[in-house]
């Protein structure tokens, strides 16, 4: 399949694009900041046929040989220093471009998922790229941004679909909670965690690594562990 010109000529993502009048940023109770439409309409078919077909559920760390040019193309503007300071600036946070990041693709999600949580303390900015065509799945499976840690309907600001062009980022912090309603499915999503050192990255890389194959190994009992979740149900990372 051949990708429109358009598509490749200009960057998918881009410094200039954070500060668009439709970026929302967000300082309270913990600085985020949200997006749509962000990506090409032109570049859609080909992310969305080039993204990895895995056969287990949860992130995987990116390898660009399980990949398309195009999203390759993708995570390089995402992960580029200028498009990586820009978005610290927006979030309160100069620099970012010295944090390395780190890759992880979803393709689908088990109801076990998405519990509440604030991210490690090893991750600074943690953005999410949706790549879903249509959700109608109503709030099942959309990110929520919450004021407390034990309430999915506390909401921050209104909840995001994953769908194509939407995009998330925030900075990490003790009280960073998000979370969403439980969904079992086809999820399509990028996440770039900028990380507080190399150590970081690689113990995460390894630990990504052993949980693809232990995901594998696992099969369809993974299917099915945690799948009664409490709407409310968090965890610590």
């Amino acid at each position: 399949m051949e990708t429109p010109p358009s598509a490749l000529d200009a960057p998918l993502l881009d410094a200039a694009s954070l500060g668009d009048a439709a970026v929302r940023v967000q300082r309270q109770p913990f600085a985020f900041l949200t997006a749509s439409g962000l990506l090409p309409l032109a570049a859609r078919e080909a992310l969305q046929h080039e993204f990895p077909r895995y056969r287990q559920a949860g992130f995987f760390p990116h390898d660009a040989a399980d990949c398309g040019p195009t999203l390759n193309r993708l995570i390089a503007d995402a992960t580029a220093p200028a498009f990586a300071d820009a978005l610290g600036e927006r979030l309160g946070i100069p620099q970012l471009s010295a944090r390395p990041p780190l890759v992880t693709l979803c393709a689908q999600l088990h109801r076990r998922h998405g519990t509440i949580h604030t991210d490690s303390r090893s991750k600074v900015v943690t953005a999410l790229v949706y790549l879903e065509s249509h959700w109608p799945h109503g709030s099942a499976g959309c990110l929520r941004l919450l004021t407390r840690g034990d309430d999915i309907a506390a909401l921050a600001a209104p909840e995001l679909a994953p769908v194509y062009g939407n995009f998330a980022a925030f900075a990490r912090a003790d009280h960073s909670f998000h979370g969403h309603l439980p969904f079992a499915g086809e999820r399509r999503v990028i996440q770039i965690a900028w990380l507080t050192s190399h150590d970081e990255l690689r113990r995460k890389q390894r630990r990504g690594v052993t949980s693809h194959w232990f995901k594998r190994l696992l099969g369809s009992l993974d299917r099915r562990i945690g799948a009664g979740r409490d709407v409310n149900a968090a965890h610590d990372d």
